[in-house]
């Protein structure tokens, strides 16, 4: 039995150094993408502002910021780190910071507003626009939030969502889903040098007690003892 006990356990050690090892090469690979992301932020030198009290502003006031802060959280109901959000670090490189800057851009294009200018009337369902210069709101409208076909809202989405505000949204979106993969990673990681490290010490620990002499073990002898006899034993002698 004590030799099946440290032939499984040494098992269970060979196959929590293998776990360990997994979770080392993981690390590793997870540090790897870090660095990268980290050389990719610092290349672009984004970085968003905070004033003297370490407080983030928008275009220099607090209150912009805030409601940056709040389309993220309330609007995008997006999990915000408050912790991503270093004074001291402001490069953006987190995933929180890479979706506040993402809803500082799309924030702006739809509080924004954009001349239109039509050559001559135009009617559009039963509605005549004359000829001259409006001023169209974008009214917190998304790309597809607008009717194309209108005359003056057709040509606000153009101006509104151009393809430079598509490309910052979508390449801020892939900072935010690498930096959040790259934390699964490291999650993952951990995972797998903790279940090894477990397995380990089980192993270790069933060897040991298995080699380990017990003080309360009984010896059983090979031959019964006088003592347990109910008669004497009378030996017989040779004639």
């Amino acid at each position: 039995m004590r030799k099946r006990l440290i032939k499984l356990g040494y098992v269970l050690a060979v196959i929590g150094l293998v776990f360990v090892v997994a979770g080392g090469v993981a690390y590793t690979k997870v540090q790897a993408g870090y660095d990268s992301l980290q050389a990719f932020s610092e290349a672009q030198n984004v970085e968003l502002s905070y004033n003297e009290d370490g407080q983030l502003i928008d275009r220099g006031t607090t209150e912009g910021a805030d409601a940056i802060l709040q389309m993220l959280k309330d609007d995008w109901q997006y999990p915000v780190v408050e912790g991503d959000l270093d004074p001291s670090d402001p490069l953006v490189n987190t995933g929180t910071e890479y979706m506040y800057q993402m809803a500082t851009v799309v924030h702006h294009v739809l509080a924004g507003t954009h001349e239109v200018t039509l050559a001559e009337d135009v009617e559009y369902n039963g509605e005549t626009f004359a000829a001259g210069t409006y001023e169209v709101a974008v009214d917190g409208k998304y790309w597809t939030g607008f009717d194309r076909q209108h005359p003056l809202e057709g040509p606000a989405r153009e101006m509104a969502w151009t393809g430079t505000v598509h490309g910052l949204v979508g390449e801020l979106g892939v900072g935010t889903v690498t930096h959040s993969t790259l934390q699964m990673g490291l999650g993952l990681a951990a995972l797998l040098a903790g279940l090894g490290l477990i397995f380990m010490m089980t192993g270790g620990g069933m060897v040991w007690a298995a080699k380990g002499k017990d003080e309360n073990e009984v010896t059983i002898p090979d031959t019964v003892p006088d003592a347990f006899h109910t008669e004497p034993v009378i030996e017989k002698q040779m004639v």
